[in-house]
């Protein structure tokens, strides 16, 4: 497919998923990406997540692994951490039970 006929991944298409994670729940950057219809485009996900608007709740994607793709010990991997913890993900060994925490849209 020429690239002209693919769809743009917009940020404002990724925030408006990114605003659907419920409290409690993650979302990797490839499931949103593939819930805008663009599965390869995880890594435009995680771009879009450094420009995001105040009040989203960007702490709810995390890496595909289950982890947290900020750098360890960084205030913005602290940040994130504390606000999954106090809405309910638990975190063992770093890392999040996707199958237990993962949100599944209708």
């Amino acid at each position: 497919m020429s690239a002209s006929r693919k769809s743009k991944l917009t940020h404002a298409a990724i925030f408006a998923l990114v605003r659907r994670i419920p409290e409690g729940r993650v979302a990797t950057y490839g499931q949103i990406a593939r819930l805008a219809g663009r599965p390869r485009a995880a890594r435009q996900v995680g771009y879009a997540m450094h420009q995001c608007p105040p009040g989203l709740p960007w702490h709810r994607v995390i890496n595909a692994r289950g982890r947290l793709s900020l750098p360890e010990g960084s205030t913005g991997a602290l940040t994130q951490r504390r606000r999954l913890e106090t809405e309910g993900v638990v975190f063992i060994g770093g890392r999040i039970d996707l199958e237990r925490h993962g949100w599944q849209p209708d």
